[in-house]
């Protein structure tokens, strides 16, 4: 399989008890996760040579951050210590209609302060295929702004295929700040992660008032305006609850868009991680060389089941996902 770099910030999400508030709870599940190391351990669990560049502090959760990477056959070599302290989020769970909500305890993690890039680009791209980042990583400061340019054009100068999840946060950084970033960055990916919403808000394509369905239309826009993108993909969620949601894929590539089977969700146990999941399965699909049929419906099943488990990452394998895809959905497994 293929040799992939992910690279981002790793942080501690402490979950408050289903039906309980945050400012009530005396109780907190804690799980480790982010975007770019949970693509990272799918791709692993996908069969894939998976490394994790980030920094965490050298202390007990430093450490624990180490063996969750390791439990799941990720590499953790490009994995610094030091700083002050790992980056934190509270979760409240939403119940029925009660959404979900975040708080965000990340300011001065060892990550997002590092005042310089910490690897050479020999040891972060030694031998690797495909690079992926996030815009999460890109809001967190100035310094990660530059970098993420820096790190996606040194990929394109060696010949390694560039994937980026938009991954757009309002509590991290401006429209504005996110679309300048996108300008200097998205003529440089390969796969990306954006729909409908980045189209309009962040990339400034006008709204769709011809006879193309909405995401076709917008992904003809964005590949007109960035013809380098080979693959875009983004789902499409109905959400009826926040424990039952309705999710479909979609992919386009060779200006062709594919829609993938619909899946309902419910009960969901943990909606964090399920777009994760489903870029994993997008990029495994292309790396495998699956159509585009098989790519994405491979994707929303990978995507579907990490919603029945607790935790940010997908803990299944390719062979589990493809049993998933051709079983009946809830069938017991004899």
């Amino acid at each position: 399989m293929s040799k992939i770099l992910t690279l981002g910030e790793i942080m501690l999400r402490l979950s408050t008890d289903p039906g309980t508030l945050m400012t009530y709870s005396t109780n907190f599940t804690g799980h480790y996760g982010g975007g770019e190391a949970n693509v990272g351990i799918s791709l692993a669990n996908f069969g894939h040579d998976v490394e994790f560049a980030s920094k965490v502090p050298a202390n007990p959760l430093g450490v624990a951050v180490r063996k969750h990477l390791k439990s799941y056959g990720v590499d953790t070599s490009l994995l610094s210590k030091g700083g002050e302290r790992l980056g934190t989020y509270y979760l409240e769970s939403g119940v029925g209609e009660r959404a979900a909500s975040v708080v965000y305890d990340r300011a001065y993690s060892s990550f997002s302060s590092m005042q310089e890039l910490e690897w050479s680009f020999d040891q972060l791209f030694d031998d690797v295929k495909l690079f992926h980042i996030s815009g999460v990583t890109a809001a967190l400061s100035k310094n990660w702004a530059d970098w993420t340019v820096a790190l996606v054009k040194e990929a394109k100068n060696r010949g390694i295929k560039v994937s980026y999840d938009i991954n757009y946060r309002a509590k991290l950084w401006t429209q504005a700040e996110c679309g300048a970033l996108l300008d200097q960055v998205l003529p440089m990916v390969d796969y990306l992660s954006a729909g409908k919403l980045d189209a309009l808000y962040l990339m400034g394509i006008a709204e769709n008032t011809s006879e193309k369905d909405d995401m076709t239309y917008y992904y003809d826009k964005m590949s007109e305006k960035f013809p380098n993108i080979e693959v875009i993909y983004s789902t499409i969620r109905q959400v009826h609850s926040a424990s039952h949601n309705v999710l479909q894929g979609t992919m386009w590539k060779d200006g062709e868009t594919t829609y993938s089977n619909v899946h309902t969700i419910t009960p969901i146990v943990d909606r964090v991680g399920g777009g994760d999941a489903y870029a994993a399965g997008i990029l495994h699909g292309i790396l495998a060389g699956f159509t585009a049929e098989h790519t994405v419906d491979f994707a929303i099943a990978a995507s579907s089941m990490k919603h029945t488990i607790n935790g940010d990452c997908n803990q299944f394998s390719e062979e589990e996902v493809e049993d998933f895809m051709n079983s009946e959905s809830g069938a017991i497994k004899r």
